[in-house]
């Protein structure tokens, strides 16, 4: 049950949307969701505060969290910006897809290829399933993959092409992103070797834009918290609307420095914190 609370629950203009990315800001590497946070997050929704989950996971593998922190109606953002759920808890998935944005990979990957010729690749269908080339970490695609040969990733739409190169470092690999120069996708890159490439112009801030302005929420009454490179969009969306972004505290030197503010890592709880500090965090912010 939500935390009771004996302060208003807001309505109108007084609302404000709260972005909550997945891996290493509500979870933990190896999947721990912490009671404390899940405490937290009942007890700003129970002030009448919208929070969707943003993350760049598919929408089969988000929904489980999603549940876990107590959101059994209302919208997610999967897919890193591609893919908007809604949550039902009714539908034999758990949820239903609001929009779903999809790309041709086929120019994409053959330039990919050719300069990774060792790397892993996966797809996301518009139905959600993956298929792969090269075997994945068992957290990292949804229930649902099927091992392709590499010339059948090509010739569908997809919302996602996931790269993995677990041999190069992650400088290596930035050098190498850079030579290919994907400018007809978006993308985003992860703590390790790993590549996102999501359709132009899509990102977890489009999509939350869209959000923010079905539910009629004020511009500025905007809190983002991640810890990854696929972050710094919405870090840049709240900060540019006059909102707040929070990075986590393990996260990278350029993922703090897009946002407005570090709290403390995912195993100190850090999304708690931010939460904890909610009522405090609103007057200061209209204060200025």
């Amino acid at each position: 049950m939500p935390l009771m609370s004996t302060t208003p629950v807001a309505t109108g203009d007084d609302r404000w949307l709260i972005a909550i990315d997945i891996d290493g800001t509500l979870v933990h590497d190896d999947g721990y969701l912490s009671p404390r946070v899940v405490a937290e997050v009942e007890r700003v929704r129970a002030l009448g505060h919208e929070i969707i989950v943003a993350t760049g996971r598919s929408a089969a593998n988000a929904i489980p969290v999603v549940n876990s922190v107590g959101i059994k109606h209302g919208f997610s953002v999967c897919s890193n910006g591609a893919v908007t759920i809604e949550v039902d808890p009714v539908h034999p998935r758990g949820f239903k897809p609001v929009e779903v944005i999809t790309f041709d990979p086929t120019a994409v990957l053959e330039r990919l290829i050719k300069h990774l010729p060792d790397a892993h690749f996966a797809i996301e269908t518009a139905n959600g399933d993956y298929k792969f080339h090269k075997a994945f970490p068992a957290y990292a695609l949804g229930a649902n993959n099927i091992e392709t040969p590499l010339e059948h990733l090509v010739g569908e739409p997809v919302s996602r092409v996931v790269v993995l190169s677990p041999g190069q470092s992650v400088e290596d690999f930035l050098d190498v992103i850079a030579e290919v120069g994907l400018h007809s996708v978006s993308y985003a890159i992860g703590y390790t070797a790993w590549l996102d490439i999501s359709p132009e112009g899509i990102s977890k801030a489009s999509a939350l834009e869209t959000q923010r302005k079905a539910l009629g929420i004020a511009r500025d009454r905007v809190i983002t918290l991640g810890d990854g490179r696929n972050d710094i969009s919405m870090f840049e969306w709240a900060r540019e609307g006059g909102g707040l972004a929070f990075a986590m505290g393990q996260g990278p030197d350029e993922v703090k420095a897009a946002a407005t503010a570090v709290t403390a890592s995912v195993e100190d709880d850090g999304v708690a914190q931010v939460l904890a500090a909610f009522e405090g965090i609103l007057f200061t912010h209209d204060a200025r």
